[in-house]
């Protein structure tokens, strides 16, 4: 599902940026940005992610701004004279641009590697809870916006199927009228015993009886599920497979036009709810 959430820790010294986006993906993957220093509490930081998130391509990103006086940059004092008395041997110029050309030389700058205090780790993983909360609450105001559509789109799917149950008798009659009609062409005595049990059987093929009941117990179990305080994204897409199986039958059998006009329809509407899905957990 997609989302965003960022908080902001003002330390003495330094201001940590803390920023979560995700967008939809069927399964965790995650990527985390942070400085080096922190790298050794990144597997803390994916389990805190995981178990929060469950699902989504996920962007975390940790941001350091220094604002006070320290800094983990040091200039290697030795090292410089060292790289402007042998720039002096092969080049003339004055210090100053001496001084340009050995900073940008190897080794000029170290930077230093300090741990990470944890009473700052611990407002850092608290930071990292807020900001975990607001994408939850980003993703759940897109839920039931997605909820409203989902139950909207089913009691769609429900009036258009109520549609081809009106119709079908119409559609049978359509049937068995064509056949009655090309018998009748043909201009052959039948035996009338013999076509009405082959026409029945016939008829038998493009019965869709079945169809109709599991579509409606599928398109129940889905709101039912939908309604669910459980994680029920692939559920609901198992749900969907079947409810596009039976609409797929339906519009086979149908030999109808405008039942199939009516099964377009449905199909269009179950599309777009497969659409969705990705973004529900």
């Amino acid at each position: 599902m997609t989302g965003y959430g960022k908080t902001v820790l003002q330390l003495p010294s330094k201001k940590i940026s803390i920023e979560l986006k995700s967008l939809n993906s069927k399964n965790l993957d995650l990527n985390t940005r942070m400085p080096s220093a922190y790298r050794i509490k990144e597997l803390e930081i994916r389990k805190l992610i995981a178990n929060r998130l469950v699902r989504g391509k996920i962007d975390f990103s940790l941001y350091v701004e220094l604002t006070g006086e320290e800094t983990s940059s040091k200039i290697n004092q030795s090292v410089v004279k060292e790289y402007m008395k042998q720039l002096r041997q092969i080049a003339t110029g004055e210090d100053t641009h001496l001084l340009k050309m050995a900073i940008g030389l190897p080794d000029a700058i170290t930077t230093e590697r300090d741990d990470v205090d944890e009473d700052e780790w611990a407002m850092i993983k608290e930071e990292i809870d807020t900001t975990l909360d607001k994408i939850s609450t980003y993703r759940a105001d897109e839920g039931a916006i997605l909820k409203e559509d989902f139950s909207a789109r089913v009691d769609t799917i429900k009036k258009l199927l109520d549609e081809v149950i009106a119709m079908d008798p119409e559609r049978i009659d359509g049937v068995r009228a064509r056949l009655e009609k090309g018998i009748a062409d043909i201009k052959e005595k039948v035996d009338e015993n013999r076509f009405e049990q082959e026409l029945v059987y016939y008829i038998e093929k493009f019965d869709i009886t079945e169809e109709k009941v599991r579509l409606e117990n599928h398109l129940d179990y889905f709101l039912k599920a939908l309604n669910s305080k459980d994680s029920n994204g692939k559920k609901l897409g198992f749900i969907g497979q079947e409810m596009g199986r039976e609409i797929n039958t339906i519009g086979s059998k149908s030999n109808y036009a405008p039942m199939q006009k009516l099964v377009v329809q449905m199909k269009d509407e179950l599309e777009k709810i497969k659409e969705q899905l990705l973004n529900v957990l």
